[in-house]
């Protein structure tokens, strides 16, 4: 895989890598911002769950009404 950067990027890039950097090459560098991001993508879905089920279980009692397996199947092929 190539990534091409110029300028700015590059420069900062630079500053990060090496004998003042955080990281001992570019590889490094990309592997660990490629992992953040996966592990930030992984929290948000889980942020959206958390969510939708705290929303789910504050729902009165009232609101809620049996359902068959057929119902829940029927409900998700329309």
């Amino acid at each position: 895989m190539t990534v091409r950067l110029s300028g700015p990027l590059s420069d900062f890039v630079a500053a990060n890598v090496g004998e003042h950097g955080d990281y001992e090459n570019v590889s490094e560098y990309m592997r660990d911002l490629i992992r953040r991001d996966k592990q930030r993508k992984e929290q948000e879905a889980f942020d959206r769950l958390k969510a939708e089920l705290a929303h789910a279980f504050a729902a009165p009692e009232t609101s809620y009404r049996p359902l068959t397996a057929a119902d829940v199947i029927a409900r998700n092929r329309g």
